[in-house]
């Protein structure tokens, strides 16, 4: 028998973070526990060292929070101190190996770094709020961190732009550029390989790949090298399908291949029964790996027309291109997040999902090289559950 232990956090006032044992032998996912948090923490992140230590936003308004928590050997949760993001709704948080935990402020133009203690990971230090170059009234709404090469990127879902972020000589963030993507298109998460920026855009409901540029070049528009629907086929009249979670497996032994997995969320009235769905993406690099089974001449059909799309066509047959593996239907209803299980216990193998409606949380084990998708475990006792953490 192979248990995972897994931390879900998600709304609920007062809040909470459940609990979940997935047996992988028996297929089964069991609620163990749900400990008392701040009101809807729905975004928690584990210390990379400390795996002792979670971290959890409370996505409230007009003002929300950033805990920091204890993991206990039961697997149920202890907040130890709560510090203001000075901001509206946070909706995510993560660490930095310079030692501070971001609270991205959806709200409002701003983001809290708050420093941790070395000694001590659960207590924070104090904290840095940095607000965004935008005009007055200007739609702002940062979404996320990623740690990359010195640079923390934020992905700006209303501003339609990816901040650059470093700290500087004298210890403070400070945006030193920006990545501006399509008007409108709503870039909500990222994730980056291989010095490729993959973005997932809620808005438009697509995928996109660029080449990050390097000093001194920050504030530029990266030519696209592929820009993808990730909106599942045959959808009913009436739905409504935004973009929300982003993941790339790592390189393993049994999945040597990295693939990226996106959800789609529907907002529209009509409900499918068959739930959201999971799309696989596979990216090949270069215009020959490109070209087999006609993948260029694909990707260039699911192109969007956007001004810097015509621009850079080229740019994306020489420089590679996505390819959809699979749509697997969920029974989730508005799957807002996911997480791959860890390489180092063989959870990779398995990826969560849950519900932000109806549906629950659900086990899907990655058959086929990770290429598919097959349901293992579903618990249906709470709903919203919005993001999750192997532990």
């Amino acid at each position: 028998m192979v248990n995972f232990t897994i931390l879900a956090g998600g709304f609920a006032v007062p809040g909470f973070i459940a609990t979940y044992n997935f047996d992988s032998e028996a297929s089964t996912l069991s609620l163990l526990d749900q400990s008392a948090t701040g009101n809807s923490p729905s975004w928690i992140a584990q210390h990379p060292q400390n795996r002792s230590v979670l971290y959890a936003v409370n996505e409230v308004s007009p003002v929300g929070d950033l805990q920091s928590l204890v993991i206990n050997t039961n697997g149920s949760v202890s907040v130890v101190e709560t510090i203001s993001t000075e901001g509206n709704g946070p909706t995510f948080t993560g660490p930095l190996s310079t030692g501070e935990i971001t609270g991205l402020n959806f709200g409002s133009p701003n983001a809290s770094f708050a420093a941790i203690d070395p000694a001590d990971p659960t207590h924070f230090t104090g904290s840095q709020v940095l607000s965004f170059p935008v005009p007055e009234g200007a739609k702002s709404n940062p979404h996320m961190s990623l740690e990359f090469n010195g640079e923390v990127f934020i992905p700006d879902l209303g501003g339609d732009k990816i901040w650059r972020v470093v700290k500087d000589e004298n210890g403070n963030f400070t945006v030193h550029g920006q990545i501006d993507q399509d008007a409108g298109s709503g870039p909500r998460h990222i994730a980056i390989q291989d010095d490729i920026l993959f973005t997932l855009h809620e808005t438009t409901s697509t995928l996109t790949a660029q080449r990050i540029s390097a000093a001194p070049d920050f504030n530029t528009t990266l030519p696209l090298i592929a820009n993808v629907s990730i909106v599942p086929p045959n959808q009913l009249n009436g739905t409504k399908f935004a973009g929300a979670e982003l993941l790339i497996s790592q390189v393993s032994e049994k999945f040597p291949n990295p693939l990226i997995y996106v959800s789609n969320r529907n907002i529209g009235e009509t409900i499918d029964p068959n739930g959201d769905t999971i799309a696989i993406f596979e990216f090949t690099n270069g215009t020959a790996a490109a070209s087999t089974n006609g993948t260029v001449a694909a990707t260039k059909r699911m192109h969007r027309r956007s001004k810097w799309a015509r621009q850079t066509d080229a740019g994306a047959e020489a420089d590679g291109a996505l390819t959809l593996l699979a749509q697997i239907p969920t029974g989730l209803q508005q799957i807002r997040s996911m997480a791959l299980g860890r390489v180092d216990d063989g959870g990779d193998e398995f990826i969560i999902a849950g519900a932000n409606t109806a549906g629950g949380v659900a086990v899907f084990q990655r058959v086929d090289g990770g290429r598919n998708l097959t349901l293992v475990a579903k618990n249906e006792e709470i709903a919203n559950r919005t993001s999750f953490v192997f532990i």
